[in-house]
């Protein structure tokens, strides 16, 4: 299932090697500096960049590194201006896929996502061609673990989250964008630590996979515009069950 897709994705990403653990530093460095420049470098008074740090303390990213990202966020120490876009398109059997992208060079990341999409036989679309197959939406990801369904059920509504579905892997807990922040730190306090906490594009329509050639090519399209240098996250609305999505990441 989508839902299913996403806590696979939380699971990858933990298990990062450390050929990759670079390239996720230099995106998480650009987020923090984006966050800090948008919201100001103090975390208690912005969200985003608290949420962001937290992901990259999870990483163990160095200290020196989150000082040194906000700092040029904030304009207290020289950095390049990075421009944030959503791309929108296709890939194999229908799939929409929405990419976030961070770049000093609009030109190179289009022709870069462009080429991946083409190379990988789908295609960008224009603006608003797939955006309403997902909903944009605060989404926590919490494992069964770390707290009932009842208690959670109680936090969620007392924080005016909008939604809880529970699955095997865990809770999933959506809110409105503009009460993240309040969701985000009702679960803090709680002292539960979620799995997963973004603004994310979460999909409203599924497309079922089953073919597990599709859904290979589907793996290296997602696996292509993560290595991009520019892409931050990918969003698609494929699903999967376990045995495809095994077979497609054997």
């Amino acid at each position: 299932m989508a839902g299913h897709n996403k806590w696979s994705k939380v699971k990858r990403a933990k298990a990062v090697t450390d050929a990759r653990r670079g390239k996720m530093f230099s995106r998480l460095a650009r987020e923090i500096t984006s966050a800090a420049k948008s919201g100001g470098g103090g975390p208690d008074t912005n969200p985003r960049l608290r949420t962001i740090l937290l992901r990259a303390r999870e990483a163990n990213m160095p200290a020196d590194h989150l000082d040194h990202a906000i700092k040029k966020g904030t304009g207290e120490l020289p950095g390049v201006v990075f421009d944030e876009l959503c791309y929108e398109g296709y890939g194999p059997g229908g799939v929409a896929f929405v990419v976030k992208v961070s770049t000093d060079n609009k030109t190179r990341a289009a022709q870069e996502v462009r080429s991946i999409f083409t190379r990988w036989g789908g295609n960008l679309a224009q603006t608003g061609a797939v955006m309403f197959q997902f909903l944009h939406a605060g989404q926590f990801l919490i494992a069964k673990d770390r707290i009932s369904e009842d208690k959670l059920m109680e936090l969620a509504i007392s924080a005016g989250a909008d939604d809880i579905i529970t699955t095997e892997q865990g809770y999933e807990l959506r809110c409105d964008l503009h009460i993240f922040d309040k969701v985000a730190h009702a679960i803090e306090d709680a002292g539960i630590p979620a799995e997963s906490a973004e603004i994310s594009y979460i999909p409203t329509v599924t497309v079922p996979v089953t073919d597990v050639s599709l859904a290979k090519t589907l793996v290296r399209l997602h696996e292509a515009l993560d290595d991009s240098e520019d892409v931050q996250s990918v969003y698609s609305n494929e699903e999967m069950d376990d045995a495809v999505n095994e077979a497609a990441h054997a």
